[in-house]
Order: C-alpha cells, then sequence, then structure tokens
C-alpha cells in the first residue's frame, strides 16, 4: 500500500526542508496502530523510550510536566479520560515499527536526498493523546512529519532561528543536554501558525521550529517519521560549539539555516570532540 501518493510527494519536495505544509496520507488505520497494540508496545519498550505527562496544561511549562499517577499502559487503554498525553519513542527498537517506518520514509527518500542529501537516523515516535490535552512548547531537532491516524489536533508553529520565539542560548543550552521545553510568553501567539491536521492528514515540521500543540476533542494517535541530515547535524554541531564560545565569554553569531552549512564552527567543534576536549 501506498501512503503518499504522487501528488503528496510533489508537494513535499516543493516545500522540504524549510517550509511546514500539511500532506494528505493514506494510513488511516493499521493494526499496529490501535490502541491495545500500542500498550502492548509501551509495556516492551524499555523506560527511557517511553514518556508520558498530565494532558491539562498551559501552553508553556518550567521544565517537565508532573507525571499522571498511572502506568504507561493505564495511560493509553484510558487515553479518552486519562487526561494525559504520551509518546512512545524510537518505535525502531521493535522490527514491526521499524518496517513500517522504514517503508513511509522509503516512499519519500528520493525527495529527501535531492534536497538535503543522505538521509540519517531515521527514527519513529508515535504519540496518544486524551481529549484537549496541550503539548507544551517546545523544539525538536529532526525533520518531521506527523502522521494524524485517529482523532485531531493543531500544531501552531513559529519561525525556526527566529530569536523573537527562541533565543540563541536556548538552542546552545538544548543542544549541550538542557531540555527541549521553551519558555513561551503570550504576546508570541500572534505570530504562530495553527495547523489543524485530522485523520488521513500529516504535518510536516522544520527542524528546530518552535512549536506547541492542542489535541481535539477525541483520543487522539499520530505516528512522527523522523530524520537528520549532515545539514541539520552542521546546524547542532554550530549550536554547540556556540555554547562553548559563549562560556568563554564571547558573544558568537548564530549558525545559518538551510541552504548555509555551517562548516566552521561544526568542524571545529568536531575536531575538540574528538580530540576529547569537550564531553558534548
Amino acid at each position: 500500500m501506498t501512503v503518499f501518493d504522487p501528488s503528496a510527494r510533489a508537494q513535499f519536495a516543493a516545500h522540504y526542508p524549510e517550509v511546514p505544509h500539511i500532506l494528505k496520507h493514506s494510513l488511516t488505520s493499521h493494526p499496529l496502530l490501535e490502541i491495545e497494540a500500542l500498550a502492548q508496545l509501551a509495556e516492551g519498550l524499555p523506560p527511557a523510550s517511553v514518556e508520558y505527562n498530565r494532558g491539562d496544561l498551559p501552553i508553556g511549562v518550567d521544565g517537565k510536566p508532573g507525571p499522571n499517577g498511572l502506568t504507561i499502559a493505564e495511560t493509553i487503554r484510558r487515553v479518552a479520560e486519562a487526561e494525559s498525553w504520551a509518546v512512545l519513542k524510537n518505535i525502531e527498537q521493535v522490527p514491526a515499527y521499524e518496517a513500517l517506518l522504514m517503508g513511509l520514509l522509503g516512499e519519500i527518500r528520493a525527495e529527501i536526498e535531492a534536497a538535503t542529501g543522505a538521509l540519517l537516523k531515521p527514527q519513529g515516535f508515535i504519540f496518544v493523546s486524551s481529549p484537549n490535552s496541550m503539548t507544551p512548547y517546545h523544539f525538536d531537532p529532526e525533520h518531521n512529519i506527523l502522521l494524524q491516524i485517529r482523532g485531531s489536533k493543531v500544531m501552531t508553529q513559529f519561525p525556526a532561528g527566529d530569536t523573537r520565539f527562541v533565543p540563541d542560548e536556548a538552542h546552545e543550552t538544548y543542544h549541550t543536554g538542557g531540555p527541549r521545553e521553551l519558555r513561551w510568553d503570550d504576546a508570541m501567539l500572534a505570530h504562530g501558525t495553527p495547523f489543524a491536521i485530522g485523520p488521513g492528514e500529516a504535518l510536516f515540521v522544520p527542524v528546530m521550529a518552535p512549536h506547541f500543540v492542542r489535541n481535539g476533542p477525541a483520543p487522539s494517535v499520530s505516528l512522527s517519521i523522523t530524520w537528520r541530515s549532515e545539514w541539520s547535524y552542521r546546524e547542532s554541531d554550530a549550536r554547540t560549539f556556540n555554547a562553548i564560545l559563549r562560556e568563554r565569554g564571547f558573544r558568537p553569531r548564530a549558525p545559518g539555516r538551510f541552504p548555509q552549512q555551517n562548516y566552521a564552527k561544526a568542524y571545529a567543534f568536531r575536531a575538540m570532540r574528538k580530540l576529547g576536549l569537550t564531553r558534548s
């Protein structure tokens, strides 16, 4: 079964890697994405590969959200009333889910590699969310397509690399081991772009584009297929190098976004890492 038809692939190619957009997909039902299958998957994953929290949260939180008092399997099975959200990370650890992930990425590999080179570090994440739950304001280091399987949600995105929404220091903190949750200011809301998606729709999220997600009135299941590129690694390595410079009292210039390559700082950091001059 083809999930992304030629029209969706052409639309993706026209916008990747820097412009968020909605795509059509045909993965609206799959036995691996049913609630009971996901509960069993969650029970079999290592603890570091599951995260679940209360969903009755504001847009911005200070640090990690609090627990909900349930197990991960209970959270998923009772998602309709649990007032929570859960994410199952690195589903490619399980062969059946790895096959699902690689099949999806295989359909768009040509479009990806034409723009940003080799597709690196493919990973999959599954989100199970209670009605009206909130995933707070944050960013992620991967290229990402979020496929909505059931239920609906609205993701509000902000431009990647714009210091009005994420200061350079927050990028540097993240790339040196800090949290991905970001400081929120209600004044920023007017500058966000909301994308509403339902079953059969998918949303592309550029690397490090800050966003928050409000779930719709029904339980939701979403599949996030992600990958890295040498370009995205160069940006993250340049951010880490800037963190080292800032610790030494400099005020470094932020790395550029695509198609700027960020060679100098990225390779300077890689040289330091190879020589054992940094812990990152």
